[in-house]
């Protein structure tokens, strides 16, 4: 079961940014010249670009730069005309809303099959230590079921890189901050669904992380009497298979709790003050 959102969460600002010295009230309004001359925007398109060419080396750093990005745009919503731009555009701002939403939930699905597959990694040990055969056909039908919900999410966090993209924002005198706004959502949720789906094949013959190419044969070797070589192999392999989840999963609530801040500032920017 994915866990639920009633856990109690605190988010700063922005990272390394202390609030207990008094400040000199200043403007953070873009220049007037240009949207596109601002730090922070140049900031957002800059993490953009690195996401959308993400090559998957390794989940856990893909996780880092997909967390990278929503900081990076966490610190724009901090600035006037991203807000203005919001309250005019209420379309792109209802966009954004419902795909962090769909991002928040596949997130906790995602954290879920993480801990299903770590669950099956250990299990598969124990059966290989112990030749319990039953065991282990038990910890691979539960890395299956992982893998397919792993599957379904990526297909569905797909569906929210497209429905942004079919935001029509040509012509508009928001479209670049607006764009902008879209497009890190949209790449925000692609790189996701590559992540999911690679994390689906990391036990198939041709796992896309480098990584996972040493383990993908280790939920598979039960199939015969092992050798004491063969079965301290992989061993080995489930042993680097269960690190390679617990890494992910540590930077994986961190992209998590990013989303749910995200989220969270965009429906203080939306409500109208009371």
């Amino acid at each position: 079961m994915a866990p639920s959102f009633g856990r109690s969460i605190s988010f700063p600002l922005t990272p390394g940014r202390s609030s207990s010295k008094p400040r000199h009230a200043r403007s953070i309004s873009l220049p007037a010249c240009t949207t596109s001359s601002h730090p922070l925007l140049a900031n957002l398109n800059a993490h953009i670009a690195a996401v959308r060419s993400l090559t998957h080396t390794s989940l856990a750093a893909s996780l880092t730069q997909i967390h990278g990005l929503h900081s990076a745009l966490a610190d724009l919503l901090l600035l006037q005309d991203p807000q203005s731009v919001l309250h005019r555009a209420t379309n792109v701002g209802d966009r954004l809303l419902d795909a962090f939403l769909l991002l928040a939930d596949a997130y906790q699905g995602f954290q879920a099959a993480l801990l299903g597959l770590k669950h099956a990694a250990v299990e598969s040990s124990a059966a290989l230590r112990r030749g319990d055969a039953a065991r282990a056909a038990s910890a691979t039908r539960s890395q299956r079921r992982a893998e397919k919900e792993l599957a379904r999410l990526a297909a569905s966090i797909s569906a929210v890189s497209s429905k942004c993209a079919r935001l029509n924002l040509v012509g508009t005198e928001d479209a670049e901050m607006a764009g902008a706004l879209i497009e890190a959502a949209a790449a925000s949720a692609a790189a996701s669904a590559a992540v999911f789906s690679a994390a689906a094949s990391m036990s198939s013959s041709s796992p896309v992380t480098s990584s996972c190419k040493k383990i993908a044969s280790a939920f598979g070797s039960f199939g015969n009497k092992a050798t004491p070589e063969t079965t301290e192999l992989a061993l080995e392999r489930l042993q680097v298979l269960e690190q390679c989840f617990n890494d992910c999963d540590h930077v994986c609530d961190k992209v998590f709790r990013s989303i749910v801040q995200t989220r969270v500032s965009l429906l203080n920017i939306m409500t109208p003050t009371i």
